[in-house]
């Protein structure tokens, strides 16, 4: 969509107020909201703003930056009042002489796709965002309770998850999503909502927007959603499976051979190969917070050992089965992010590993197919060569700070913003005393 196109829908949408959205280094949407009339000037000048109060961006002795519009990312906010109706459109940040900022977590990706463009190749990825609707008044509470009592796949003629969740299929379909299925996960008050796979930007722009709809709507209906890897101790946390694919530019999907027992190409056997060398240090930017590390823990479906197979869930890579001429749909499922990771920078360092493999030819290493790997104890994992994620954000940083490819993939600006975060909000949990502790120690200490 071009410019005047996008003000000629703005006109008929009756829209009377733009946010102009990016998201800062961890993630959080950040908006910058303004009357309609000033459209036609923002789309040719940009917007500036003060970048020193957003994480990971400017100094304050250069704070000045632009946001400048992307009209294809418009979309009206369902949930806004007709007599003030509202429409986002995300954004690109670049510096006062025009440059794209290093540190813009959707520019740092798009360089990173740049790189498939030279190829004329398109990664594509399909999220399976987790997310829990908690009670209002517990909502906010130490301990948040589920909104409902259904588990994995239940079906009830009507109850309140089930209106809730039609609700935001309803919402993300009227902002752009193309809606596939929504429905109970495993966990009580816990869901998910899978969208159609798309080009990795409008994925990650589709993250985003699914977050903050499924917020928007749940607080209307009097209930709290979290996107937390694992708000309650004992249950099913919540994750990001990504299901991702290469194609070419016509339109052929580069995992598939059909000489291969397995369906796979070389190409797919490259890219598993370097997201398996670089999991350890992918954990730090796909499961980015210190409550991560509390749902990847064997016993609760989410992945720990390092490995890849078919169909088995309890790997870090799972290949889905595949069905005769669907040759379209074979692809890896990743299986440790989440959905507190930042989008953009997930795709970036996810795209920058398997590209590694690729150009490197590198072998994966034999599928861990009929293996649970949560029952094999540390010398069976070992003789099979299996290694494991991190058990803490502090140990997952530790490993990004020893990769070189994924740190030059984000690009300096954003590889020191994020570790500069990410080290705080260790620092913070580390010296905060937790509810366990007192129940463990204080009186028996």
């Amino acid at each position: 969509m071009d410019a005047k196109n996008l003000i000629e829908r703005v006109k008929e949408d009756k829209v009377k107020f733009i946010s102009l959205q990016f998201s800062d280094v961890t993630g959080a949407v950040k908006s910058v909201d303004m009357p309609v009339r000033h459209l036609e000037d923002t789309l040719k000048d940009g917007a500036w703003f003060d970048g020193s109060s957003v994480e990971g961006f400017a100094r304050i002795q250069e704070s000045d930056m632009r946001l400048i519009l992307d009209p294809d990312t418009y979309a009206v906010l369902p949930w806004s009042a007709e007599d003030s109706k509202r429409a986002r459109v995300f954004c690109d940040i670049h510096m006062p002489n025009g440059d794209p900022f290093e540190g813009d977590p959707r520019g740092t990706l798009k360089r990173q796709l740049k790189r498939l463009e030279e190829k004329g190749w398109t990664y594509n990825i399909g999220p399976e965002p987790e997310f829990f609707l908690f009670k209002g008044e517990n909502g906010h509470g130490v301990h948040p309770v589920p909104h409902d009592t259904g588990g994995y796949f239940d079906f009830s003629s009507f109850d309140e998850a089930v209106v809730v969740r039609t609700a935001l299929m309803d919402a993300l379909d009227a902002m752009g999503l193309d809606v596939e299925v929504g429905h109970h996960e495993v966990a009580l008050g816990q869901h998910e909502i899978d969208f159609r796979f798309a080009d990795a930007l409008k994925t990650a722009d589709n993250v985003l927007t699914l977050k903050y709809t499924v917020k928007a709507i749940a607080a209307q209906h009097g209930l709290t959603a979290s996107f937390m890897p694992k708000p309650v101790f004992g249950i099913n946390g919540s994750g990001m499976h990504c299901h991702q694919s290469l194609f070419d530019s016509n339109g052929e999907n580069l995992f598939f051979d059909k000489t291969d027992e397995a369906h796979l190409s070389k190409t797919a056997y490259s890219f598993i190969a370097g997201q398996l060398n670089h999991a350890r240090a992918l954990a730090a930017v796909v499961a980015p917070t210190v409550n991560s590390y509390k749902r990847l823990v064997p016993g609760y479906e989410a992945p720990v050992y390092i490995g890849w197979a078919q169909q088995n869930r309890s790997a870090l890579i799972r290949i889905p089965r595949y069905t005769e001429g669907r040759d379209k749909a074979v692809r890896a499922e990743l299986r440790f992010p989440d959905p507190s990771a930042n989008p953009y920078l997930a795709f970036t360092v996810m795209l920058a590993a398997a590209l590694d493999g690729i150009e490197k030819n590198l072998e994966a290493p034999k599928p861990l197919n009929n293996i649970n790997l949560y029952h094999l104890d540390a010398k069976e994992r070992k003789k099979l060569g299996v290694k494991e994620l991190p058990g803490s954000l502090a140990e997952a940083l530790t490993e990004l700070e020893k990769d070189a490819l994924l740190k030059s993939a984000l690009g300096e600006t954003t590889y020191d913003a994020l570790l500069r975060a990410k080290w705080e909000e260790w620092d913070e949990f580390r010296l905060r005393v937790s509810d366990y502790e007192i129940e463990r120690y204080l009186e028996t200490a």
